[in-house]
């Protein structure tokens, strides 16, 4: 009897668990249609109306048939620059994609948000895409349709490390690498932006559509009073007749999109990075019960290792030094066929060897040591490393700083940093603190990092951070004798916490690019062996592990 309740319970919790995942990825796909409609449905039949297809009608075109487009920064921009009307998805929509059965980057402009003109996040999603493209040698496709630089931003666009003039370095980069870059003008491409073009390995032009000029009809008159229309100036037969800028004229966008995948087929290729292979296996367990393992509460304690039984080919873990440093799972394991090792927070309340309680979603001492041993190991065996975070920090306190936390801490640290094999993050929960870059956060450059619905990514936890300063706040006031009453002190705590809980959502950390993805838990699996198969196409660095042999 007391066996058939327990059950009932875990059946419970599994049920909630899986509705609650269940909202917030419907919540994930309703804010993304939204996302996909690009600058809405009068400006997409505008374009249709010119004979242009929109960046996604291109992309879905351009892509093996089959296949899916692993899209980079959906939510770029999403929340932000209200008061010009918003930037959805960054006013560019880049990912991954095959073609012709290789890997390659794309890169499209959406001409329905704003002429594609480009707002700050827009230069930093550029970036980031060809980032992953340097990282892992992988072809890059432009489809170029923009008014260049959204002029009332232009200061934080246009001069700065980071801003707009970095894309056509990274162009100069990529073909010194030998890395292919085809662009496509298949709308207008003014000032610097038409250097993007130019500067890749081949450009092809579309017909009455795609204009290429450093300055337009307009500017032109008023800098040297010369009369001169568009395609006259910069059309697709000035500058495949008479410049020779262009190298192909298409007479439409399905013509220009045939003939980028064409060109794709006939490349050769780069020697394999050598990432172990065999062929798949499905988990024994099904990916969908992730929704029902995993804890609708932050809080709730929970064995990842049933998480990662639903991801891994077989369902099958090795676990390294498994009854050591409980607190991070560190296990060799396939994905996809690929060979994998995984470091993962391990939420449940466990007890050392000498009998202490050490909490689930902390790293104390040993486990930093054993996760620092197990990406050494890695690294010389050439296994691609998979972070999977819900991580509230290290631990902190008398016994840890006398133990040395700090140094084991740092070895940690210091073993992610200088980690040559591909590292890809996934933040499942809460990436706090430290823990966020043991963890191989974004500062750490994994190859990808994307969240699942319920990531938190901060210094701390909301409620902890809101405690945290509206005591300073209390206590400021109280310096001035304005101390505040009992409500007016609750009701600056749940303001600071709401305002605070807003940071460190999933969503305001895929706005501003810090993940390249919000995903759904059950596609973990996908990603993984997505991103492996990409890497492979890179190369891999000696690993030097430095002060870690100390």
């Amino acid at each position: 009897m007391k066996t058939q309740f327990v059950m009932q319970k875990i059946d419970l919790e599994f049920n909630k668990n899986e509705d609650k995942h269940q909202l917030e990825i419907s919540d994930v796909l309703y804010k993304l249609e939204k996302i996909y409609e690009g600058g809405g449905h009068e400006r997409i039949k505008k374009l249709h109306e010119e004979g242009k297809m929109t960046a996604r009608e291109r992309i879905s075109y351009l892509i093996d048939e089959g296949t899916f487009f692993y899209e980079v920064g959906a939510f770029a921009g999403y929340e932000m620059y209200a008061e010009y009307g918003g930037c959805p998805a960054g006013g560019v929509v880049t990912g991954l994609g095959k073609v012709a059965g290789r890997v390659v980057m794309i890169v499209a402009n959406d001409a329905t948000v704003k002429a594609g003109a480009w707002f700050p996040i827009t230069g930093k999603k550029n970036l980031r895409a060809q980032e992953i493209a340097m990282e892992n040698r992988i072809p890059v496709i432009y489809l170029v349709d923009s008014a260049g630089v959204f002029l009332p931003l232009q200061d934080e666009i246009f001069p700065d490390k980071e801003h707009f003039g970095r894309m056509f370095r990274n162009n100069a980069k990529m073909s010194s690498m030998g890395i292919p870059q085809i662009a496509a003008i298949m709308g207008s491409c003014v000032a610097g932006g038409a250097y993007l073009p130019i500067m890749s390995d081949e450009a092809l032009i579309v017909e009455g559509t795609g204009s290429i000029f450093l300055a337009g009809p307009y500017l032109v008159k008023a800098a040297i009073g010369e009369d001169i229309d568009q395609e006259t100036l910069g059309g697709a037969k000035t500058h495949c007749e008479v410049s020779g800028v262009t190298d192909y004229r298409m007479p439409d966008d399905k013509t220009c999109l045939d003939t980028i995948r064409k060109l794709i087929s006939k490349q050769g290729h780069f020697e394999k990075a050598g990432f172990d292979r065999i062929a798949s296996n499905k988990p024994k367990f099904s990916q969908d019960e992730i929704l029902g393992l995993f804890p609708e509460n932050s809080t709730k304690p929970y064995d990842v290792t049933e998480i990662l039984k639903r991801v891994v080919d077989d369902s099958d873990l090795l676990q390294y030094k498994e009854d050591y440093g409980k607190t991070i799972i560190c296990a060799y394991a396939r994905i996809d066929g690929w060979s994998v090792g995984i470091v993962a927070n391990q939420r449940l309340v466990l007890k050392n060897a000498a009998k202490e309680m050490q909490f689930g979603g902390v790293i104390y001492s040993d486990s930093a040591d054993k996760a620092t041993r197990f990406i050494m190991n890695c690294n010389q065996k050439k296994i691609p490393l998979i972070f999977l975070h819900d991580v509230t920090g290290f631990m902190v306190g008398r016994r840890s700083e006398h133990g040395g936390i700090i140094k084991d801490g740092a070895k940690m640290v210091n073993a992610v940093a200088n980690s040559t094999v591909p590292k890809f993050t996934i933040v499942m929960g809460n990436s706090y603190g430290a823990g966020n870059y043991a963890m191989c956060g974004k500062a750490y450059d994994p190859r990808l990092i994307v969240a699942w619905p319920t990531a938190k990514i901060a210094v701390m936890g909301g409620t902890q951070a809101a405690r945290v300063l509206t005591q300073i706040q209390v206590s400021t006031l109280q310096k001035k004798g304005l101390a505040p009453d009992p409500v007016s002190e609750q009701t600056l705590f749940e303001k600071t916490k709401e305002k605070y809980d807003k940071q460190t959502s999933a969503y305001y950390a895929a706005s501003r690019l810090w993940v390249d993805a919000i995903i759904d838990p059950r596609k973990t699996r996908e990603f993984i062996s997505l991103g492996i198969e990409m890497a492979n196409s890179g190369t891999v660095e000696k690993f030097n592990p430095g002060i870690l042999q100390t």
